[in-house]
């Protein structure tokens, strides 16, 4: 009996750190992320099958399109590498196979991924930075170079191995009940953390006043105040939400929409201290 093929663990890190430093290899409209895939895979193929042409047919199949979020999307090459062992051994393992999961894991884990690292990490980390940076220090970005590539890394290899070693059991995991619990869980507390940082970090209040300058009969913001404090803060907000998400609006476009509304709120008086009506 032929001894199982197994990959060494200095393979498997070799593979994790192709996908860590190129992901985004190549990056194309047309095939995202496909490229990246392959040069995680090659160390893999390489390692389980001895001649060139038996390397050459199993790399094939990672030349279809790959794309999901980066970091998570490391459980996905994990899963694949478990599983393009268990073909290597003969067990009934093909390319149908881990494409389809390969396909259907992308949607999923992109759901989570894009909810928890930019969603919620992401704004943590730069909200404490911001704090830190304070005063002009260099403290806040120091904090969080170091902090995020850290974490990034550490989560990146753990989701890779453990695919690994959970295989295709991690598909149930992923795409069943318990992966759509934990997308709704993750959406919602990602929610509440940008809400958080929003309302730390973005203030927008109006300088309107009516009558006199000296005793205005009414200050705009101040009636603002009274019924909802914070309401010009999150129409902002909400208005850029919109057309983002539900305009398609690049966030280039919006920026610059933000500061053409600036400038003539600044005109007619509504951002400017020093013009009253």
């Amino acid at each position: 009996m032929a001894e199982r093929k197994k990959i060494s663990k200095k393979t498997l890190a070799k593979s994790f750190h192709h996908w860590y430093y190129g992901h985004l290899t190549c990056f194309s409209q047309e095939h995202m992320q496909t490229f990246g895939y392959l040069t995680s895979m090659l160390p893999i193929v390489e390692e389980l099958y001895d001649t060139k042409e038996e390397q050459k047919v199993a790399m094939q199949t990672y030349t279809a399109f790959f794309n999901t979020e980066p970091q998570l999307g490391s459980v996905i090459v994990g899963v694949t590498a478990g599983l393009e062992e268990a073909r290597a051994n003969g067990d009934g393992v093909d390319d149908e196979t881990i494409n389809g999961m390969r396909a259907g894991l992308m949607g999923p884990v992109a759901g989570i991924g894009d909810s928890l690292v930019v969603g919620t990490l992401i704004p943590v980390l730069l909200g404490i930075a911001l704090g830190l940076s304070k005063g002009g220090s260099p403290i806040g970005a120091i904090f969080y170079i170091l902090v995020w590539n850290l974490l990034v890394y550490l989560g990146m290899r753990f989701a890779y191995f453990k695919g690994y070693e959970l295989g295709d059991r991690a598909v149930e995991f992923l795409v069943g009940a318990q992966g759509q619990a934990i997308r709704r869980a993750i959406g919602i507390v990602g929610g509440m953390v940008i809400g958080g940082v929003a309302a730390t970090w973005v203030s927008v209040k109006t300088a309107l006043q009516l009558g006199d300058a000296k005793k205005p009969y009414l200050v705009l913001q101040d009636q603002f105040d009274a019924v909802y404090p914070g309401l010009l803060t999150a129409a902002f907000i909400v208005f850029c939400w919109w057309l983002m998400a539900k305009k398609n609006v690049s966030p280039n476009k919006v920026m610059l929409l933000l500061v053409v509304i600036a400038f003539i709120g600044v005109l007619v008086g509504f951002f400017n201290p020093g013009l009253k009506y």
